[in-house]
């Protein structure tokens, strides 16, 4: 089997693992939880995307990997998971918070595309040795971030995120963060 046919299967074997992960453990979990908590636990996942600068390192790629695809697969990355962080940081300021989320993955799935588009434009399936120590990134974890993208916007046009975010600027910080007012004596 070629390199390119290697990849393409473990790119696509990685999608089917994630996705029966996630029907089967997270998917029921973030459903159960506050949606803003389970925004919170997909922004924590996506705050590692500063991992993808990996790409753009010598001696842990391979000298041939296209720049075209590595430079914006790496920078896409750092974007991203620098919103994430940011909305992790502004947990408590929820415009902020919500602004971040939605901020986060719209970038977040737009570089994932764009960088599919990118590998597949510079034939990287062929040369997929040349992602190196990195070679694990796109097959193993890529597949969950976009899953989770297309979670997040699901979960964001579902539950109407302007409504969600009216409605938690407007409640008590105790009532925001699910704290019963029986539970605390009041």
């Amino acid at each position: 089997m070629s390199p390119a046919h290697i990849f393409t299967l473990q790119l696509v074997l990685g999608y089917v693992a994630w996705l029966l992960c996630f029907r089967a453990y997270l998917w029921p979990r973030l459903r159960s939880m506050p949606r803003a908590d389970a925004h919170r636990a997909i922004a924590t996942l996506h705050s590692f995307r500063f991992f993808g600068l990996a790409f753009v390192v010598p001696g842990v790629v391979g000298p041939q990997l296209p720049g075209s695809f590595a430079a914006f697969a790496a920078y896409g990355d750092l974007a991203t998971g620098a919103l994430a962080l940011l909305a992790l940081l502004a947990w408590r300021m929820r415009p902020l918070f919500w602004s971040a989320v939605a901020a986060f993955n719209i970038v977040g799935a737009a570089d994932l595309l764009t960088d599919y588009f990118h590998a597949i434009r510079a034939g990287l399936p062929e040369r997929a040795g040349e992602l190196g120590a990195a070679y694990a990134i796109p097959v193993i974890y890529v597949p969950l971030l976009m899953i989770t993208h297309v979670a997040a916007f699901y979960m964001l046009v579902r539950s109407g995120t302007t409504r969600g975010i009216a409605s938690d600027a407007t409640r008590s910080p105790v009532a925001r963060h699910g704290v019963d007012a029986a539970r605390i004596g009041g």
